[in-house]
C-alpha cells in the first residue's frame, strides 16, 4: 500500500507507541486523525507531525471509556476527512500485576473497556467508511499478552486474547470487502504504560516505541499482493 495521502486514524496517539506511529506515518505523507485523552500532548504530536511533512493533522481528545464521545468523535472524523483508509487500534492501559482479587473493580472495568470493548466499538463505527475505499486496512497493536498467558495479568491478558480473536474473525469477515486486517504482537515496550499503573519495571531493557513504529509502517506499506496478517516482535 502506498501510504502517501492515506487518511489514518490512530488511537492512543498522544504518547508512547501511538505517538511514534503518528510521527513515522507523518514522514510518509499520511493525513492523520490522532485520538488521545490529553489535549496538550495531542497538540504537541500534531505539531511534530506537521513538521515531518504530514499534509493534514487533526487531534480528537476523547476517552474510549465513553461510548457516546466515541460515536461523536467518529462522526467528526468522517466530516473532517470525508474518508478513512487505515485504522490503527493502539490505545491500551495496564493494570498492576497481581492475583485477580487484588485488581480493583473499577480498574477491571476500565481495562476491558479501553483495551477491548472500546476498540471494537470504534472499529464497528468506522468499518462502513473503510469498506468504501476498496483498499483499506485495520491494524491492531495487541501485545505479546494476546499470545502468551503470564501470571498476574488476568484482566489485561483477557482483553488481549479478546483482541486476538476479534482480529482473526474480522479477517475472515472482511476477506471479500477490501479491508485487510493485521495484528502486531509486541513484547515489553519502553513507554510510560506501566508507570501509569504504579508498576515498577525495567523499561530500559524493552523494545523502543520508535522501533515498533517502524514495524507498523513496514506492515502497512507492503505491495498489494503481499499482506502481513500478523507479526510477533520479541526482545
Amino acid at each position: 500500500m502506498n501510504l502517501k495521502d492515506k487518511v489514518v486514524v490512530v488511537t492512543g496517539g498522544s504518547d508512547g507507541i501511538g505517538k511514534h506511529i503518528c510521527l513515522k506515518l507523518a514522514a510518509e505523507g499520511c493525513r492523520l486523525a490522532i485520538l488521545g485523552r490529553n489535549e496538550a500532548r495531542l497538540a504537541s504530536v500534531c505539531n511534530q507531525a506537521r513538521a515531518l511533512g504530514a499534509p493534514e493533522v487533526r487531534s480528537y481528545a476523547m476517552d474510549l471509556m465513553e461510548p457516546e464521545t466515541l460515536a461523536a468523535t467518529t462522526q467528526r472524523i468522517l466530516e473532517d476527512f470525508d474518508r478513512v483508509d487505515i485504522l490503527i487500534n493502539n490505545a491500551g492501559i495496564w493494570h498492576k500485576a497481581g492475583p485477580l482479587d487484588s485488581i480493583p473493580a473499577q480498574v477491571l472495568i476500565e481495562t476491558v473497556q479501553t483495551n477491548l470493548t472500546g476498540l471494537m466499538q470504534l472499529t464497528q463505527a468506522l468499518l462502513p467508511a473503510l469498506r468504501k475505499t476498496g483498499a483499506a486496512a485495520i491494524l491492531n497493536v495487541v501485545s505479546k499478552s494476546g499470545v502468551v498467558a503470564q501470571p498476574g495479568q488476568s484482566v489485561y491478558t483477557a482483553t488481549k486474547y479478546g483482541v486476538r480473536g476479534f482480529s482473526d474473525v474480522l479477517k475472515q469477515d472482511e476477506a471479500e470487502t477490501g479491508v485487510r486486517i493485521a495484528a502486531l504482537y509486541q513484547s515489553g515496550t519502553n513507554t510510560g504504560m506501566f508507570a501509569k499503573a504504579g508498576e515498577e519495571v525495567p523499561n530500559h531493557i524493552f523494545t523502543e516505541p520508535e522501533d515498533l513504529a517502524e514495524v507498523v509502517v513496514f506492515m502497512l506499506s507492503r505491495p498489494a499482493k503481499l499482506w502481513m496478517h500478523e507479526v510477533q516482535v520479541e526482545l
